[in-house]
């Protein structure tokens, strides 16, 4: 996995040289203090051991950390965090800062987990540890050129690390640099060459460089080596994670290549396989999101994208594509929808998303556009396009129209809806969790621009018509923190709504909403960063509004992406 659990000796000799346990608690000792312990037993004991109040100070402290082991093992981190806090009260130590800030990144809070490493790195020396796991925290930040700063301090303290010098060369991709990323996963594979991990993303390079019949070799030695050899029991890799990671990947490598079959049996295999952690989820929603597709795919004839009420700029998918780094192809879909049948209309959407889909054109995207589509000729249109930016460097899905968050997830309206009671309506509508999943992939850069935020009496409609009356809508969308499946957004993904999460955006007074108004002005501008560019968005859109409606974007980009040439 991507961080290391730091166990010092005298953590172990601390508990055993206590006096006061005697001869019958020494099983309890043990199981409380022992790395290989089952979790729910190594808990117990420690618990055990707490309710005797024999102990103080050191020896407490002890305690609570090994009982924090045990909570890390279960994935319980607020467990680990309560515990490991304890520990640190009782008497600060380098073991429980690094498990602690371990627990916090595993909980998406990087900032809080860098500051617990940097207390470990100040106590004095730590080893190659705790700089690995605090350079983990700089590259999920985004900060690639700290993380590569702490890997490099990491690996010259030594030991050799193969889980170092993997994630050092997965930063240096983030920047770029996929020759010195492939020298890194090579040093990985060197140093332990009966890991699978190092394998895959060795895979997502090759990928990457358009060699997918490498990526094809490698997945499948991961796969062998996965079934073969249990991970070490000092990586925290759930079980079942690293053969859904491998399979999912070769599945992508299959795809990328035209083999259609190799593919979709190494999706159907990925969903067959236990996994718990948030990285198995997110490889499983898009291998069933990939596998509907193909599937689908071999019950049709090829069919191009002009449909009734469709209007595409892309011709049909090749059977047999090249892969993506060697096409180097832009591809975007384009919808707005505003002829409602049967909630409000909304007169710009279809003028926005032809503003849109015209400065997409303007800079050589292939743009698929559709203007107020049904239900079906949405799904039609979206499948479509998911199946083309499968071959795809970079893929842009803007939406403009009604939109609405669901329990949690965001939803996009077609034109035919109809608020019925008894009615499931989260069924006649697009979950836009589908789309999340069939794009995602670390290869290709994914683009998602929502200005489906209108202020609309949707949602509480929505929520009355559901059969389950515990069910929550809400105003304006939902803050995409995670994919329905509870994983976290994909690596490679930005995502930009017109507003803030749960506020809702202006239809605007003339021909185009304030955001479409702006994000058409600033799509084409020569080198411009696509952060950047949204920052410029933004300050027009507050302006224009007067402060009431503020744009708003999460990104997991890996570097710097420019729409327009510099």
């Amino acid at each position: 996995m991507r961080r290391l659990l730091l166990i010092p000796a005298v953590f172990v000799a601390v508990l055993w040289s206590a006096p006061s346990l005697a001869q019958g608690k020494q099983t309890l000792a043990t199981l409380c203090t022992t790395d290989t312990s089952p979790a729910d037993q190594m808990i117990d004991a420690c618990s055990k051991i707490i309710a005797l109040k024999a102990f103080s100070g050191e020896k407490l402290a002890t305690v609570y950390f090994w009982r924090a082991v045990g909570w890390n093992k279960k994935g319980n981190y607020s467990q680990v965090i309560v515990d490991t806090t304890e520990s640190i009260k009782l008497v600060p130590n380098i073991p429980s800062y690094n498990l602690r800030g371990s627990a916090y990144f595993d909980k998406g809070e990087y900032d809080i987990a860098i500051a617990d490493f940097n207390d470990a790195l100040r106590m004095g020396p730590t080893g190659s540890i705790v700089l690995h796991n605090r350079g983990n925290a700089y590259r999920r930040k985004g900060e690639y050129a700290k993380a590569i700063a702490d890997y490099d301090a990491s690996i010259k303290a030594g030991p050799p690390s193969a889980f170092t010098s993997q994630n050092r060369g997965i930063a240096k991709q983030a920047l770029g640099d996929l020759d010195g990323a492939l020298d890194d996963i090579n040093q990985a594979i060197r140093i332990e060459p009966t890991l699978a991990q190092p394998l895959i993303n060795r895979a997502v390079i090759w990928r990457a460089k358009g060699d997918v019949d490498r990526a094809i070799s490698d997945t499948t030695e991961a796969i062998r080596l996965a079934k073969a050899k249990q991970q070490p029991t000092n990586i925290m890799t759930p079980p079942g994670s690293v053969l859904i990671s491998a399979y999912s990947q070769r599945g992508l490598s299959y795809e990328a290549k035209g083999d259609v079959e190799h593919a979709k049996q190494d999706y159907a295999t990925t969903l067959d396989i236990q996994g718990a952690d948030a990285g198995s989820k997110a490889s499983q929603a898009t291998a069933k999101v990939r596998l509907a597709l193909l599937q689908e795919a071999a019950t049709q004839p090829q069919t191009t994208n002009d449909k009734p009420g469709v209007n595409s700029g892309a011709a049909a998918a090749p059977a047999a594509p090249a892969p993506a780094a060697a096409t180097g192809r832009r591809v975007a879909l384009v919808i707005g929808n505003g002829a409602y049948a049967h909630v409000k209309a909304l007169p710009n959407p279809p003028n926005d998303a032809r503003a849109i889909a015209k400065s997409l054109r303007d800079i050589g995207f292939t743009v698929a556009e559709g203007l107020d589509l049904n239900r079906d000729a949405m799904q039609t249109t979206i499948r479509d396009f998911l199946r083309d930016a499968a071959h795809a460097q970079v893929a842009i899905v803007y939406y403009a129209g009604h939109g609405v968050q669901v329990d949690g997830r965001n939803y996009l309206v077609p034109i035919d809806i109809a608020l019925q009671a008894g009615a499931r309506m989260t069924d006649a509508m697009v979950d836009m969790d589908t789309i999340m999943a069939g794009l995602d992939d670390q290869v290709r850069t994914n683009i998602l621009i929502l200005d489906a935020c209108r202020n609309n009496p949707m949602a509480p409609q929505v929520a009355s018509s559901e059969p389950n009356r515990g069910i929550e809508a809400g105003s304006g969308l939902a803050a995409p923190t995670s994919l329905g499946a509870g994983s976290t957004l994909g690596a490679g993904t930005l995502i930009a709504f017109a507003t803030a999460p749960g506020q809702v955006a202006l239809d605007g007074e003339g021909a185009n909403s304030p955001f479409s108004s702006a994000l058409s002005r600033h799509l084409g501008t020569p080198g411009l960063e696509v952060q950047q560019m949204l920052t410029r968005v933004r300050a027009e859109v507050v302006a224009a509004t007067r402060s009431k409606q503020v744009p708003w974007s999460n990104s997991s980009l890996l570097g710097e992406v420019y729409l327009a040439a510099k």
